[in-house]
This record gives C-alpha cells, structure tokens and sequence, in this order.
C-alpha cells in the first residue's frame, strides 16, 4: 500500500555529502541483524528486493528492464541486504562512477519500518561509499513518493539538499 495519494507534480530532491566527516552514521543494536554484499548477479533476488521494498512507494524503473539489462546494471552495482533473524528486511545498492558514489536504491520492506533499521542500513552504505577509491562524493535522490520519512533519514546522516526538480507525474506511477 502506497505511503501518499498520488499527487499531480513529481518532485525530485537530489542530496549528496562530498567529505567522509559529514556523514553522521547512527548504527543500531539489532539482535539476529546482519548486511551482507551479494556476492554476485541474482537477477530474481533482486527482483524480489526491488518489488518488496518498492511497490509501497511506486518504484517502476527497473521493472520495465529485461533480465540482460538489469543483470547489466548490477553487474557495475554493490548491492547490501539487510537480514533480519535470516529473514531479507532491506537493501542498499551503490554505483560508483569517478570519484562519485549514487545510492541508487535504498529501502525496507515496509514490515520493518519503524524500528531504527533505515539509519543503521543508510549508515552501513554510506560508510561503504566512503570506503570505495577515490570518492569525493555520495549522493541520492529522492522524491515525494518515497516514504516520508526518508529525506528527514538522509538529512540526519548528513546529506545536504543541492537540487529540487519539479514535473507533472509521469504515467507510470499512477497506477
């Protein structure tokens, strides 16, 4: 179930950090919590991880990729998976292209919302941005139909807002 109505604009907000010492990680203790790094291209896990953490919140992009495209785009990702009691809660993926790092996706399964995991999991990435060679800088976006309580997420980890894009909803998240 989404977080949001739908409303008419989509509202694009990019935020990036360009200096290990503005992150401001907040792990937590979870008894029976681990991430581990995939350690290779599963393309129906991940298929799995991108519906269970991105149908409430109208993610569509990588559904519309077959499986040699989007076994291509992660083959350049680092994908985290949050483990809950061995149970898949949530994942991080991480592309690096120069000296920059994109959070590209990030998320729970909404059944784990609500319990101090998305900082520990965005502390876990962001610290692993910031351990890769020669990055400068770690950015996302996000938007007004993500849950709403994930930009306030990303400013306390110390993200800063650099750009806002503002466009009639696209079609696609509509439905």
């Amino acid at each position: 179930m989404p977080f949001l109505e739908i409303p008419d604009t989509l509202i694009t907000v990019y935020v990036e950090m360009t200096a290990p010492d503005q992150a401001k990680l907040a792990f937590v203790d979870v008894p029976h919590a681990r991430i581990e790094q995939l350690g290779r291209v599963d393309v129906p896990f991940y298929r799995f991880l991108y519906k269970a953490v991105g149908d409430a919140v109208r993610w569509r992009d990588r559904n519309f990729l077959s499986d040699d495209e989007l076994a291509a785009a992660l083959a350049a990702a680092h994908v985290f998976v949050l483990y809950v009691q061995g149970v898949p809660a949530g994942y991080a993926e991480l592309v690096q292209t120069g000296e920059s790092v994109e959070l590209a996706f990030f998320g729970l399964r909404p059944e784990f919302h609500g319990l101090g995991l998305g900082k520990h999991l965005l502390s876990y990435a962001v610290q692993k941005a910031w351990d890769m060679t020669g990055v400068r800088r770690v950015w996302l976006h996000t938007c007004n139909l993500d849950s709403p309580h994930a930009l306030d997420n990303y400013l306390k980890r110390g993200f800063r807002l650099f750009k806002e894009e503002r466009e009639p909803m696209p079609e696609r998240y509509k439905s």
